[in-house]
């Protein structure tokens, strides 16, 4: 933590915030896309797509779950999904899942998560849309097959949402599914055929 504690110290000498580009951020944010991914410290989106500070804005979570829409109780990311869309008019959305995820390994090995009833309760949102791999024929399914299967069902659920669905119906708004190698840093892109797949830059 001291680590951390000093270079947030010594954060406004390491950044020029006299050429502009940092006081210009405090006009307004105008961020390309929504980028929703997991809370995973090993997954780190400015890092993964060389955005700039206002060129993303963040929705993090364990598992990169969009909670269905009209689910009772407030959101954070139904809150985050709209202010994207409704104020700051974002017109691209990446559901970025990864390997070696804990929320996709729990979920894949079945785990016994009553002695953390909230990870519990938050994976239950992702688990009956899983079912199908998880209890199906294949008795072992592999780590990308959970994860990637799970960015394309929290695709479907941003599809539901009353914010989204007229955006997409009229070509404002992309949808992005990709999933990111922790150990290599490759980037799997969901192509229009369901498979994900790494595209030459």
């Amino acid at each position: 933590m001291k680590a951390l504690l000093d270079r947030a110290r010594s954060f406004k000498r390491r950044v020029d915030f006299e050429s502009g580009e940092y006081r210009k951020l405090a006009e307004g944010q105008y961020p390309e896309a929504l980028f929703i991914t997991c809370s995973d410290s090993r997954v780190i989106p400015a890092l993964i797509t060389g955005a700039r500070p206002g060129e993303i804005f963040e929705l993090r979570n364990a598992g990169n779950i969009v909670p269905p829409h009209g689910r009772q109780g407030a959101s954070g990311e139904a809150a985050t999904i709209e202010y994207a869309l409704e104020v700051l008019g974002v017109q691209d959305i990446v559901v970025c899942g990864h390997s070696h995820c804990g929320a996709m390994g729990a979920l894949k090995s079945g785990d016994d998560l009553s002695a953390l009833p909230g990870v519990d309760a938050w994976l239950d949102l992702a688990r009956p849309e899983l079912a199908p791999l998880l209890d199906g024929a294949c008795e072992d399914p592999s780590m990308p097959a959970v994860a990637q299967l799970n960015v394309v069902n929290q695709l479907e659920a941003l599809r539901s949402y009353p914010v989204t669905k007229p955006r997409l119906d009229s070509g404002r708004l992309r949808l992005h599914g990709w999933y990111y190698e922790v150990d290599t840093g490759q980037v799997h892109e969901l192509d229009e055929d369901g498979s994900f797949r790494v595209h030459a830059a």
